[in-house]
């Protein structure tokens, strides 16, 4: 692997332009949602997922939380945060709305931290009062919820949206939330209703990209171009990745 590139980076989260809070006295709510992933490396399924996210919840902000650690991968199964941080800042660069965030950075070099989403979710929370806070997964991460650190303070914290494969039911997602947090007629359609958020199914996307496969292709030689965004595969290429 080739030695770290010279980037800026920017803050973790920053506002974005035009959508600025007013005074104090008249704050504006604003729907922000946060997609969390390894991106090993970021593709065009991860941009249709927000994409389609975007249009159905007009959301004003997308942040792209790369985790340096997440709990069910080592360090040393993981491409350097660096390059992980820079392919999702490419990507983002071309879509109005879209921003990648250091909420899930390394300390430093050393840094063994592993970062949990119901931390994250809770940084957003205390930085955002006053925003609708939407995380999007997709479903088989969100099947697995169980498994999370603190699910079910994690269910209260925000509204989940869940990228489905074809054919999957919403009833699945049903059995992993607790009885109690569900409100009376927590079936609609394709949305659950919680005592303090919702659980939304987004239906509208039918990507087969994995990040599997482009590492793999990469590993093979053979062309990943438009599996991953033009600018991430001219990074990728140049910087000798996955080989």
């Amino acid at each position: 692997m080739s030695s770290n590139p010279v980037h800026k980076i920017p803050a973790a989260h920053p506002v974005p332009a035009g959508h600025a809070r007013g005074p104090a006295h008249e704050p504006s709510r604003r729907a922000i949602a946060l997609f969390g992933g390894t991106f090993d490396p970021i593709h065009a399924g991860h941009l249709a997922v927000a994409h389609a996210a975007q249009r159905r919840f007009h959301l004003d902000a997308i942040y792209f939380i790369p985790s340096a650690r997440p709990p069910h991968k080592s360090r040393s199964e993981l491409t350097l945060f660096v390059h992980r941080y820079t392919m999702v800042a490419l990507a983002c660069a071309e879509h109005r709305g879209f921003f990648p965030s250091l909420a899930e950075a390394p300390v430093d070099s050393a840094s063994s931290h592993v970062f949990y989403t119901v931390d994250t979710v809770r940084r957003f929370r205390r930085e955002h009062p006053d925003d609708h806070l939407y995380f999007i997964v997709g479903a088989d991460q969100f099947l697995e919820l169980p498994t999370w650190k603190s699910y079910e303070a994690l269910l209260d914290l925000c509204d989940f949206v869940i990228a489905s494969r074809p054919g999957f039911r919403i009833d699945a997602l049903r059995l992993v939330v607790p009885p109690d947090k569900l409100a009376r007629g927590a079936a609609d359609g394709n949305k659950i209703a919680l005592r303090k958020s919702a659980i939304h199914l987004l239906t509208t996307v039918n990507s087969h990209v994995s990040s599997t496969e482009v590492r793999e292709r990469l590993q093979q030689k053979k062309s990943i171009h438009s599996l991953v965004p033009p600018r991430v595969e001219e990074y990728i290429l140049g910087q000798a990745l996955y080989r």
